[in-house]
């Protein structure tokens, strides 16, 4: 009985208490109305207090369901989430909001927030550990994905020059890493020529543009050259010098072009003639 008078009481109070990560109890003192505990969670994210922020956000959200206050406390819970890093609740209930108010006027501002959660869990290149070119590329890719369906989506928004400046940046990652990959194949202990070729076409039809292409065009022609594919190797440099002006790696490409000057791919050996009456 005396437990249920403690729980009471705390409830009738208007104050809640909860426990912050070190373990310190802290409490937080309810506004009458949902504007006024809305306004405290704003603050309390201001201050960068979010474990308040997300008290205050919450007690909005489900004591007053049906305001415009407890809208906008929905995303603030998403907001505290991703101040704090927990990037994959934030990202659901940024997702939530999407799908519940569709016509609000801070729709797109979570979308764009959702995309970028991804981009936010991109393994870094911390000094300890191997490049980000070398791991996993499952977030740079679900990046590239929500980052692409936004600006499809929402074209025009305020957070489009900012989408558009983080694709880019995802995608010389994920061109990073293909030419990671080609020169692991080309490594001279591997020679695996056919992988590189594959990788580096890759690049040129994908991240064209990105400050890959002389590396691409140059080792194209290294890769074709080790296979005896002469005429892909000519082509490889023609495509890079016809859309280049002069320069030191045009006139090298043009020497290049110069030594492949009567060379030609041999054609595939013919098939034998299928016996009579087979």
């Amino acid at each position: 009985m005396k437990l249920r008078a403690v729980i009471v009481l705390a409830l009738t109070s208007g104050c809640a208490s909860f426990t912050s990560f070190f373990g310190s109890e802290n409490t937080v003192a309810y506004f009458p109305d949902a504007e006024g505990n809305l306004q405290a969670g704003l603050k309390a994210m201001q201050n960068k207090s979010f474990d308040e922020a997300e008290t205050y956000f919450e007690y909005t959200r489900t004591k007053y369901p049906y305001v415009d206050a407890a809208t906008e406390a929905e995303l603030g819970l998403g907001d505290a989430d991703f101040a704090r890093d927990k990037f994959i609740e934030a990202r659901d209930r940024y997702n939530n909001f999407v799908r519940l108010h569709p016509t609000h006027v801070k729709v797109d501002y979570a979308a764009f927030r959702a995309a970028i959660t991804h981009y936010k869990e991109i393994p870094s290149d911390f000094f300890v550990l191997p490049p980000s070119a070398e791991k996993d590329q499952v977030e740079v890719r679900n990046a590239r994905i929500a980052l692409g369906d936004f600006l499809r989506l929402s074209p025009s928004s305020q957070y489009a020059v900012e989408a558009r400046k983080t694709l880019d940046e995802v995608r010389r990652r994920l061109a990073d890493h293909e030419l990671y990959v080609a020169e692991f194949y080309a490594h001279p202990n591997r020679k695996k020529w056919r992988g590189v070729v594959t990788r580096l076409q890759g690049l040129e039809k994908n991240y064209s543009g990105l400050g890959f292409d002389e590396k691409v065009a140059f080792g194209l022609h290294e890769a074709y050259v080790q296979l005896e594919d002469y005429d892909n190797a000519r082509a490889a440099l023609e495509r890079y010098v016809a859309t280049r002006e002069d320069s030191a790696d045009v006139r090298r490409a043009r020497g290049l072009l110069a030594e492949l000057a009567g060379k030609h791919t041999a054609p595939p050996p013919a098939e034998d003639a299928p016996d009579a009456g087979s």
